[in-house]
């Protein structure tokens, strides 16, 4: 009998293994889940003669998009920034500037050159995300293609070869073949006839022996896909050895090779040029007057009519009265300062975790990877570091900035370590790639976010099941995503499904104003 897959189920499949991006696109597809095709416009009300004042805890691009979009309506905004810069986790780093890592302050000392710089935290945008892309146009900010995959990068695991770092495209062209040739063979006469018209079992194995890049009979021999070790010019190209595919199989890495640049990772991705927090800037040339600096929150009271926030600012305390708070300080800290917030909302608050996220970069003293045929793009390691980044603009200047660890999760690994056991890690983690990498590398920054004054954590991590959310947990999240007596809204990526995103930080915002909207509008009916 044949069991039929409903579409949830699909979706469900679909998510397991590809993550809520695929799922959200695949149900998209399908007309199940609804798809933002183009930026939204807010059809906000402006005030008028009427006033409104407006508390906006945090500088992160929640709060940026409010007060843009606010303000525009007549909204009176204050910003309250308790650090020294605006941007929250979209955080560029540049010489002279200070990483406040809690235990570990340092300064950055790149040369001082628009191309040496590193994105500490969101460093890259993926083409759907229209309402972020929307607003870098609006606010004049360029950007530029972020080179993520590329097949002439490095992958490298000291299981495979002896620890011999193998080109990305020389991986992926074995796995495809050997992959291809099982699927070929066990593909009988009578199989192919049963599934299948003649004409769809033609295409299917037509199918495969492209993905294989297979010869008569179904044979995988080598591919010129992944180039030639020598020739394929003037002359004719001499095959590269096979790598065996039992010697492919001992890594751990190859899910993570064959689906690196799938979903939001895929091509084409951009960035901000000369660094992601032009766009914190672009907010800022508009809503700039309204930041207030080292201004840290101690207390928030919600009202019937409003919020009372008092904060510090250079060792002054100083009052707030509002009529609404978009509040967009992580969940984690605001449950620290003085609040009159409901238990169940307190509790949502309390139950959010936070991703301990690790980036590292050193400034290479040449481009050293141009002379190995290396232009942006990823190499994938089976180590600590897990990757290095080279960088996607630059191309032939004398010197970059290239991404030396990145650890989404896990990142406590590093974040515990002493800034020297860091870099020496990193270096020799380096070296088995690139074998010179110690001495061509120099002015290590670390950024581990666990520790990062002010933050103490990167995504927020709602569910803590891979079989999905709990009643339990939905409800929360809705309990939170709510406002307090209609006065007091969480924004920022933090309450939002799809977590770590610059467009999430922005769609957040754009919902919370919104619900705002609705209450204005009844209220000055």
């Amino acid at each position: 009998m044949t069991r039929f897959v409903t579409r949830r189920e699909f979706l469900n499949l679909v998510g397991a293994v590809g993550g809520s991006s695929a799922a959200l696109r695949a149900g998209s597809a399908l007309g199940l889940l609804p798809v933002t095709k183009t930026a939204k416009a807010l059809d906000l009300f402006a005030l008028g003669t009427n006033s409104k004042k407006v508390a906006i805890l945090g500088g992160g691009l929640a709060g940026l998009t409010v007060a843009y979009e606010l303000g525009k309506r007549g909204y009176e905004c204050t910003i309250l920034e308790a650090s020294h810069r605006c941007g929250g986790r979209v955080f560029t780093v540049r010489n002279g500037d200070l990483i406040d890592e809690i235990g570990n302050r340092h300064y950055c000392e790149f040369d001082d050159e628009p191309h040496m710089y590193f994105n500490g935290g969101a460093a890259r945008i993926p083409s759907f995300h229209n309402n972020l892309l929307a607003y870098c146009k609006e606010l004049d900010v360029e950007l530029e293609v972020f080179v993520g995959e590329n097949n002439n990068a490095y992958f490298q695991d000291d299981a495979v070869l002896g620890g011999k770092p193998v080109r990305i495209k020389d991986y992926k062209t074995n796995v495809r073949g050997f992959l291809g040739e099982m699927l070929a063979k066990s593909m009988s006469e009578q199989e192919m006839n049963e599934p299948f018209t003649e004409l769809e079992a033609e295409n299917l194995l037509s199918i495969i022996h492209s993905f294989g890049d297979l010869r008569e009979g179904g044979e995988y021999t080598g591919s010129s896909r992944s180039g030639y070790e020598t020739g394929g010019f003037t002359t004719h190209g001499v095959q590269k050895d096979i790598i065996e595919f039992r010697d492919l199989l001992k890594s751990r890495l190859g899910g993570r090779i064959m689906t690196a640049s799938e979903g939001e990772q895929g091509p084409p991705l951009l960035q901000a040029k000369d660094g992601m927090d032009n766009i914190i800037a672009g907010f800022l040339r508009v809503v700039g007057q309204e930041v207030k600096y080292r201004a840290m929150v101690s207390a928030i009271n919600v009202t019937n009519d409003g919020v009372e926030i008092s904060y510090d600012q250079d060792g002054v305390r100083h009052s707030l009265n509002v009529d609404y708070c978009f509040n967009c300080i992580p969940t984690h800290l605001i449950t620290g300062l003085d609040h009159n917030f409901p238990a169940d909302y307190v509790k949502a608050m309390k139950y959010v975790r936070r991703g301990d996220a690790y980036k590292a970069a050193f400034q290479a003293k040449e481009r050293f990877w141009e002379k190995e045929d290396i232009y942006g793009g990823i190499t994938r390691m089976n180590n600590r570091s897990s990757s290095i980044w080279y960088p996607s603009g630059g191309i032939h200047k004398d010197k970059g900035v290239i991404l030396a660890a990145y650890n989404f999760q896990g990142g406590l690994y590093h974040t515990n370590k002493t800034q020297e056991e860091r870099i020496e890690s990193h270096i020799k983690d380096g070296e088995k790639v690139h074998p010179n990498y110690r001495s061509l590398v120099e002015k290590p920054v670390t950024i581990a976010w666990h520790r990062m004054n002010h933050m103490l954590g990167c995504a927020a991590r709602w569910n803590r099941s891979r079989s999905g959310w709990t009643a339990e947990e939905q409800l929360m999240f809705d309990t939170l995503q709510k406002p307090v007596n209609g006065r007091h809204y969480v924004i920022g990526d933090q309450i939002t499904v799809h977590v770590a995103w610059m467009e999430s930080a922005i769609q957040s915002a754009h919902w919370a104003m919104e619900d705002l909207d609705k209450r204005v509008r009844a209220e000055l009916a």
